[in-house]
């Protein structure tokens, strides 16, 4: 089959893990006769490097003409990069934020997974780990607290910020179907996480979720305040299935849930539209500092890569090697810097893509 595939490698590290992952889609290809056309396209600060904005129309449109994106990482030092010396709307991340509002990216899925050749990297203890987690949390992209009305005025002598968090309705009921429509393909469980004691918006985000509800009745769903929910994650995660919530509470909890797995490096990504078009990304950052050492772990964006097979070109043999690859090649004890432990072989950046290509293709 062919497809059209955008590559946004980004800044930092994110050229390098990009580098990783098209080379394991392309030993997918070699093994399943597949042809993937690659287009690659600037964002965030290797966009203002060229343009002088962190996204341009001509990426925007060229991102919409594919099949799917997949994106490394954006950003960098915010202490010492220019690019943070912009006013904000010009800055690195305002360009990630503008790609998802373009393409209607409202749905984010983050799984956090813990690996059983990683559980001595999990910071739990092994009474809380039990026999392991595997959630997935589906965070609201494009809607609350980031994408409503701010400013900052003076009053009486005084400055004051103000930002706005607002949802409608439709906004609230596409996600939430979409976390009842997974949660069938896992373990029928929704968690809907909101702070409905005290914002007006949660009391309308816990509304619309049962409404939604009605129609799943396979489907058990519990609410839970985020503060709470914040306290569970690291209490007992393994409760967990599909955890709904809006767009901060999601930024936050997602971050926290990726570190109990024991390394961001490990999570991919994705952001889905109400067609099959997703963008698919590692959660972590683009880490500056180590940016250009092929030291970093490419693992996330080359799961990110395996979500794209899965959910936007319906390639789920595909998608279940690259998986099955991975875990083969930690299950040999190697491991890049960030998971490193004891007994194992430290392997480079390049040198991990190579060894998950290799098991894809029985080398």
């Amino acid at each position: 089959m062919n497809f059209q595939i955008a590559l946004i490698p980004g800044d930092g590290i994110g050229p390098e893990i990009v580098a990783e992952a098209r080379k394991v889609l392309d030993a997918i290809c070699k093994k399943y006769g597949h042809e993937f056309k690659y287009k690659e396209l600037l964002l965030g600060g290797a966009s203002i490097d060229v343009h002088g904005i962190p996204l341009t129309d001509e990426t925007i449109e060229e991102a919409k003409k594919s099949d799917a994106v997949l994106m490394g990482s954006i950003g960098g030092d915010a202490a010492t990069s220019p690019w943070y010396k912009l006013e904000p709307s010009k800055r690195p991340e305002a360009g990630l934020l503008g790609i998802r509002k373009a393409l209607n990216l409202f749905a984010n899925l983050r799984p956090a997974y813990l690996y059983n050749e990683l559980k001595d990297a999990c910071p739990l203890r092994d009474e809380i780990i039990g026999d392991g987690f595997d959630m997935m949390i589906m965070r609201e992209l494009t809607g609350g607290l980031y994408f409503g009305e701010r400013k900052t005025v003076e009053e009486n002598g005084v400055r004051k910020a103000i930002d706005t968090l607002t949802y409608d309705e439709n906004e609230i009921r596409r996600i939430a179907k979409r976390a009842f429509d997974i949660a069938r393909k896992r373990r029928n469980k929704v968690t809907s996480v909101d702070k409905a004691n005290v914002l007006d918006s949660s009391r309308l985000w816990r509304k619309v979720v049962e409404e939604v509800a009605v129609d799943y009745p396979d489907v058990e769903l519990e609410h839970m305040l985020v503060d709470n929910c914040a306290m569970q994650l690291v209490k007992n995660p393994g409760q967990f299935d599909v955890i709904l919530t809006e767009n901060m509470f999601g930024d936050i909890l997602s971050d926290e849930a990726s570190m109990v797995t024991g390394s961001i490096g490990m999570l991919s990504s994705a952001s889905l539209n109400e067609t099959k078009f997703g963008l698919y990304e590692p959660s972590h950052g683009s880490a500056p500092d180590i940016a250009g050492q092929n030291i970093a772990n490419p693992i996330a964006t080359i799961l990110s890569g395996a979500m794209m097979l899965r959910y936007s070109l319906d390639l789920d043999k595909e998608a279940d090697d690259v998986e099955k690859a991975v875990q083969a090649v930690l299950a040999d004890g190697v491991r890049t810097g960030d998971i490193m432990s004891e007994g194992c072989t430290k392997i480079s950046t390049s040198e991990m893509g190579d060894r998950i290509c290799a098991k894809i293709l029985g080398e």
